[in-house]
Parts: C-alpha cells; structure tokens; sequence
C-alpha cells in the first residue's frame, strides 16, 4: 500500500468498497488492467467467486425475503420490493442490466436458479453489496459489446411467455430506454413510423437488424445502401424519413 500512489490507492479503496474484494484480489486486478477501473471490475467479475455456506445461506434469506409466497418464483410484486431496498424505480434500465446478469427468461420475475446465478456472479450476498454495483452495471452501458447482447436479451425478455415476436408498445418502450443510453438521433422518427405505418409485433430479426442500421448507417443516410440486405420494414422506413424530409436525398 505504501508504495501507490494517492490516485491508484484511492482507486484502490473504491474498489474494495465496491466489490468487497480483498486487498490482494483487488490489486491483482487493478494491476492486470493498467489501472483502469472499469475494466479492473470486468476483470474481478470474470473470475470464479469462492462460495461459503454463509454466502449461500445470505443468498437463500435474501431469495426468500422476495419470493412469491406461493411459488418459488421472485414475481412482479417482489421485484418492486427489491427495486424499493435498492432505491431504484423497476423501470429504470439497471433492472434490466440485472436481469442480464441473472439471464431472466422473463420480465419482473427471477427463479431461484437466475436469482442466485445472477447474485453469484456479481460477487454479492445482501442488498448493501448489490446497490454497490448498480454504477458498474450502468457502466456497463457504455461498452459496445456489453450494450449489444443487453440489446439482444431484451428482446427475449421482454416479450410476452410464448410469443415469438415483441407486442409493438413494449418494443417501443424498450428502444426508447435502450436508446436513451446509446443516443441514436432516429429513435423517435423510428417510432412515429411504426405507430403510423406499421402497427404490428416487431419480430427477432426486426429488432436485431434495427441495432445494426443504428450503429452503422448515420443519421443523415449518406452511407445507406438501397441494395443491402436490410430488412424491408428498415427500407420503408428509410423511405418514411425521405418521405418526411428528415433527411434529403
């Protein structure tokens, strides 16, 4: 500890604090991403957590502290309880970020398997442990290749139990949360022109292809090729924009 700077012990302390993290495995990590925080996390959390019976045993008083009383399934009612001890609203994006790393088949609901696997994963056991990483997750927004399979498992679940395609509301919804993280200048005009012209359920190919279109075609259209192999809803919304003269030509 003597021999770090004020900077990197300060970096240090925060990730200890955050993580929970001994002394040892948080410099080791630290050291292994030149210092940078954000990918010491990646690092840390990437590696197999030790589990003791008291984790397992703080992970089951947790559980049950949520769960329905009559499955033994965490439903709707038990997430906005956990939301309200992590002082988060259950339709801020950290829910879903939390859902990823729990993989939940299914919106507002977490099975003991995911509730555990997720919480594991994270490296917490209480609910002081899980507020600490609510930055890291929203953290992890901002890499590219994070936000992408966020993206792709949103689709799966937020659509309805044994749905194939994505009720059109809710799809909007989701692109205007995911979108309000990674900006995409189209997203309204996006949705404007689903509700005038399409007005269906948005289907798994749809919803990929759209991530795609926003992270390579640009705002004003000038690198879109007609000829790609882009989804005809994708065309006829390029077609919407011109039509609108959002953008020329």
């Amino acid at each position: 500890m003597h021999k770090l700077s004020k900077t990197n012990r300060d970096k240090l302390q925060q990730f200890v604090a955050i993580t929970g993290a001994s002394e040892k495995s948080a410099l080791q990590a630290l050291k292994a991403s030149n210092w940078q925080s954000e990918a010491a996390f990646d690092v840390f959390y990437s590696q197999p957590q030790p589990k003791s019976n008291g984790d397992m045993r703080r992970l089951e008083e947790l559980f049950n502290r949520y769960k329905d009383p009559y499955s033994d399934m965490i439903l709707a009612e038990g997430v906005s309880v956990l939301c309200s001890d992590l002082q988060v609203e259950p339709q801020d994006i950290v829910t879903l970020v939390l859902s990823w790393h729990m993989n939940a088949a299914t919106a507002c609901e977490f099975s003991r398997e995911e509730f555990f696997g997720g919480l594991q994963a994270l490296g917490v056991d209480s609910v002081g442990k899980l507020q600490g990483k609510l930055s890291f997750m929203r953290s992890e927004l901002k890499d590219e290749q994070k936000f992408c399979d966020i993206y792709n498992f949103a689709f799966g679940w937020a659509k309805e139990k044994g749905q194939k395609s994505l009720a059109l509301d809710t799809a909007i919804g989701m692109w205007q949360l995911l979108f309000a993280e990674r900006e995409w200048p189209l997203v309204n005009h996006w949705c404007d022109f689903l509700q005038d012209r399409h007005n269906k359920a948005i289907s798994k190919d749809t919803w990929a292809q759209l991530l795609e279109f926003a992270r390579t075609v640009n705002p004003v259209l000038s690198n879109y090729d007609a000829e790609g192999a882009w989804p005809y809803l994708i065309d006829e919304f390029v077609e919407y924009l011109y039509d609108k003269s959002v953008v020329e030509k």
